[in-house]
C-alpha cells in the first residue's frame, strides 16, 4: 500500500517531499500581541513552513482547584497549577484572527492544535487549513472525530500513547471522515534527552500505517530533528521563540530564529542527501575516469609479450579495468604501440 500524501495550504507533505518544517509559537509570545506577531515574522524569516498556534482556554483545559493533584510539581512547570499555567499560557481567542491575517500577509501557512470541540469549531470560522491533535489529547477520540469531521487534514501526536491507542487514533480520524491524515512521533519530555527520542519508531509507524510520519520535537537543539529525516520523517515540529532569555512556558527547549533557520537548512539537505539507492552522482560519474586502468608503460614493437614491464596499472581509467591482467601476461601484441597508451583488446592476440 503506497505511503499516503497530505496537501497543507500549497504545500504537498509525504515521501519524497520536501520536509515540511513547523514553528510552534505555544505559549512563546508571553501574553503579548505584539510579541506574537514579531514570532511569525521570524519564523517566516528562518525559513518555517507553517506557524501552529494552540487554541484552548484555561477553562476548557482544566478547572481551578487547589487539590493536590491539580498541582505540578516536576519539570519545567513546577510550582504552578494547571489552571495557572494555562492561563498564562494561551493564546488568546480574540487574537486570532490578527494572527491569521498576518499568515496571509506573510505568505506563510497559520493552523492550530484544539484541545476541545468548542476550538475546533471556533477554528473553522477562521478557515483553519488543518487540525494537530496534541499527544495529552490523543486518547480523546470525540475530539479527534469531530475535527475530522471538518474535513481538513489531521496531525496527531503519538506521545504518551501505546500501539493500539495510536491505531484507535488513527481508526476514528478515517472514520470520522479525514481523508489527509499524519502522524508525528513524540516523546513527552520537556526536553527530551537525545537517547530518549527512538527515533526509530518512524520507518515502523510508516510501515505499519503507510501515513507520512513526521517528529514533533522537544529535544534541545537541532540534531535530533535533523537524523530524523534520514529515518523517513516528512515534518518536523519545534517549539520556536524570539530569545530563551525572555522566558515563557517552553522557553527552555524552544529555538531561537538563527537555530530555526540552522534547522530548516538543514533539514532540506538531509532530504537531498537521502538520494536513491546506488543512485549515481554526475560529479562521481566524471570522477571515474581518474580510477587505476591498464596502460602500456614502455614502448612495445609487435610481436612483443605482454609483462609487468611495459603494462601496468596505472591512473587514469580510459584502459581496460586492472583486474584482466593476471590473464593478459604473455599475451602477444600484434603492433607496435607507443608508452602512454591505454591498453584496449585490438592490440593484443585473442
Amino acid at each position: 500500500m503506497p505511503v499516503a500524501l497530505v496537501k497543507i495550504g500549497s504545500r504537498v507533505i509525504g515521501a519524497g517531499q520536501k520536509p515540511y518544517i513547523i514553528a510552534e509559537m505555544s505559549g512563546n509570545h508571553n501574553g503579548d500581541l505584539s510579541r506574537a506577531l514579531a514570532i511569525m515574522e521570524a519564523a517566516k524569516k528562518a525559513g518555517a513552513d507553517a506557524v501552529k498556534l494552540q487554541t484552548y482556554t484555561p477553562g476548557t483545559m482544566t478547572i481551578d482547584c487547589e487539590r493536590p493533584e491539580f498541582q505540578i510539581t516536576g519539570g519545567p512547570w513546577a510550582g504552578h497549577s494547571l489552571y495557572d499555567l494555562y492561563r498564562g499560557a494561551h493564546t488568546p481567542w480574540d487574537w486570532h484572527e490578527a494572527l491569521f491575517a498576518k499568515g496571509r500577509e506573510l505568505e506563510i501557512t497559520v493552523f492550530s492544535t484544539p484541545f476541545d470541540k468548542t476550538a475546533v469549531d471556533f477554528l473553522e470560522g477562521l478557515d483553519c487549513p488543518a487540525y494537530k491533535i496534541a499527544s495529552f489529547e490523543n486518547a480523546d477520540l470525540e475530539l479527534i472525530s469531530h475535527a475530522a469531521a471538518t474535513g481538513k487534514p489531521l496531525i496527531i501526536s503519538t506521545g504518551m500513547a501505546d500501539h493500539d491507542e495510536i491505531a484507535e487514533a488513527v481508526e476514528t480520524a478515517r472514520d470520522g471522515g479525514c481523508g489527509e491524515l499524519a502522524l508525528l512521533h513524540c516523546v513527552s519530555a520537556y526536553p527530551t534527552p537525545a537517547q530518549q527520542s527512538h527515533l526509530l519508531t518512524i520507518p515502523s509507524y510508516a510501515d505499519e500505517f503507510h501515513l507520512p510520519i513526521g517528529l514533533s520535537d522537544h529535544s534541545l537543539g537541532t540534531a535530533v530533528a535533523v537524523a530524523s529525516i534520514s529515518l523517513g520523517a516528512t515534518m518536523v515540529e519545534k517549539h520556536f521563540t524570539l530569545s530563551r532569555a525572555d522566558g515563557g512556558s517552553d522557553a527552555a527547549f524552544s529555538l531561537e530564529p538563527d537555530e530555526f533557520a540552522a534547522l530548516c537548512r538543514d533539514c532540506v539537505t538531509a532530504w537531498q542527501a537521502l538520494g536513491s539507492v546506488n543512485g549515481a552522482s554526475p560529479d562521481a560519474e566524471a570522477s571515474r575516469i581518474f580510477r587505476r586502468s591498464l596502460y602500456v608503460v614502455a614502448d612495445v614493437v609487435a610481436g612483443d609479450a605482454l609483462s609487468e614491464v611495459n603494462v601496468r596499472s596505472i591512473r587514469p581509467g580510459w584502459g581496460l579495468a586492472p583486474k584482466h591482467l593476471p590473464e593478459l601476461r604473455g599475451r602477444i601484441f600484434i603492433h607496435d604501440v607507443p608508452r602512454g597508451t591505454a591498453l584496449d583488446w585490438s592490440m593484443l592476440e585473442s
